[in-house]
């Protein structure tokens, strides 16, 4: 097969870092790299031996390319994949999707429209943290049913230190305007999306967001959200960049026993008969249901990241059986979630899903239009992105 003529939108942190391994795979020509910084483009675009634009729009339309990844700010996601779809270019998006969720779905419906007339368009989103195999094992077992009808997921995660320094490193960063939110836009897109992929969406949530509690930032750094599921389950969500030490501890239970994935181990405890039947059944008032502790093994090393996400959208886009780690139309949900939480905090009430995008829009309209905030910024920053990738 001859190999993808793809395009790097955005030269930033996440762009240059696709394009150390693109260039190593064969099924992939790099035929293109932009960025609005043209010094920029031009250093890149000599590195990589290919062809340097300084607006997206005029690679879309020089014929070069046929796929692109978009590693661009947040807010330009929308438009820069809207225009894609409409000259049937293939796309791969960076996480999240977009801000809010009436961005998303204007997305999601200009590659519908798209699709009417090209079946084989592909759209992808880079949720690669579903490679990875602790989650991949997870999800093998719930589809396997052996934890039975679940009841509660705690998923305590505040691994994500940031440092005032980080904050200060760029002008966009934690701000409504720039960058459209806090942890749960920048850090825990992936988190979010995992709830998701696991266990489906809640019906209703209670998010409480504390806006610069640890750094001097507009936007939220500390989250506890409280999930409430139409099965009867319910969830804890609770992250930050704050903490230091931090863990991520994710506890799942069900009837038939507890899984807890924590310190790179994962454990199940196994009941030896249903919680839920032992409840109603027995005759002893303290009783407990007898269980066993099992270490269940992971292989770590089987392939995952960024690089085999992006290889499922190459194959898609050469084969034409769409076979993708993460449908672009999943970027929807995580979203979801996070303006869920958001709105409820702000307006310190349940919000229940699904969530029509309106009242969370007009909130973060309101928020940049009055925000007073002075932003910072500092060059002096030590930023060594791959370090964000391992936690």
């Amino acid at each position: 097969m001859n190999p993808v003529k793809l395009g790097v939108i955005g030269l930033g942190n996440m762009g240059s870092s696709h394009l150390r391994y693109l260039c190593q795979m064969q099924t992939v020509k790099i035929a293109g790299v932009c960025d609005i910084i043209p010094e920029k483009t031009d250093r890149f675009a000599q590195l990589y031996q290919t062809r340097a634009f300084y607006s997206h729009r005029e690679m879309l339309e020089s014929g070069e390319v046929q796929a692109v990844i978009i590693a661009v700010p947040h807010y330009d996601h929308v438009p820069i994949a809207v225009d894609a779809f409409e000259r049937g270019i293939h796309v791969m998006t960076e996480k999240p999707i977009t801000v809010h969720v009436n961005g998303a779905k204007r997305m999601i419906a200009a590659y519908e429209k798209a699709k009417e007339r090209l079946p084989k368009l592909v759209f992808g989103i880079m949720f690669q943290e579903r490679t990875l195999p602790c989650y991949r094992k997870i999800k093998d077992i719930l589809q396997g049913g052996e934890l039975g009808r679940l009841t509660r997921v705690t998923w305590i995660n505040t691994t994500w230190f940031r440092s005032q320094a980080y904050y200060d490193s760029g002008g966009w960063r934690a701000t409504w305007a720039g960058e459209g939110g806090g942890i749960l836009t920048n850090q825990c897109p992936h988190n979010l999306d995992m709830y998701h992929w696991l266990f489906g969406m809640p019906e209703r949530v209670n998010g409480f967001a504390h806006i610069g509690k640890f750094h001097d930032i507009e936007v939220e750094d500390e989250v506890t959200a409280y999930m409430e599921h139409e099965n009867g389950m319910i969830g804890h969500f609770i992250v930050t960049t704050g903490e230091c030490p931090g863990t991520n501890r994710f506890e799942i239970v069900g009837e038939n026993g507890t899984l807890v994935w924590h310190r790179g181990e994962m454990l199940l405890y196994r009941n030896r008969v249903s919680m839920l039947d032992y409840c109603r059944t027995t005759n002893q008032g303290f009783g407990a249901v007898e269980n066993w502790e099992t270490h269940i093994p992971v292989d770590m090393n089987q392939p995952q990241g960024h690089r085999v996400v992006t290889e499922r959208f190459i194959r898609s886009i050469q084969t034409g059986d769409i076979d993708l780690i993460a449908n672009g139309t999943e970027g929807l949900n995580p979203v979801m979630l996070a303006n869920g939480i958001m709105l409820s905090s702000f307006e310190e009430r349940a919000v229940y899903f699904p969530l029509n995008g309106d009242a969370y829009e007009k909130k973060l309209q309101e928020l940049i239009q009055n925000s007073r905030y002075e932003k910072k910024t500092s060059g002096s920053a030590q930023i060594d992105f791959e370090k964000s990738l391992t936690r």
